[in-house]
């Protein structure tokens, strides 16, 4: 699956476009995806890959337009306590790392 995230950056920066590339870096407790996880997105919003299984993933994809424009890399970190989660209807809280970085 990582291969196809990555060739599908490559084939939007071979049309021109910009493209963020976020990677899950670390977890604690419950994490939908797994440390390596990856999600590729583009300047018009395309995504492909999945970091989160989809709870996060329009904060990371807002976080990677910045990192479009800016280039700079960010560090982000998302998490949910044990009871919050019960609140929410979920079993169990966790936490999730995730680097975005621009692909040049």
């Amino acid at each position: 699956m990582a291969d196809n995230i990555i060739e599908q950056a490559a084939v939007w920066r071979s049309a021109g476009r910009k493209v963020a590339l976020a990677t899950v870096i670390a977890t604690w407790g419950s994490s939908p995806r797994p440390v390596g996880s990856q999600m590729a997105v583009d300047e018009a919003g395309a995504m492909a890959g999945s970091v989160s299984g989809g709870c996060i993933e329009s904060a990371v994809a807002h976080e990677a337009a910045k990192t479009m424009e800016d280039g700079e890399p960010r560090l982000l970190s998302f998490g949910i306590t044990n009871e919050m989660a019960w609140e929410v209807g979920l079993a169990c809280g966790g936490q999730v790392q995730v680097y975005v970085e621009a692909v040049e």
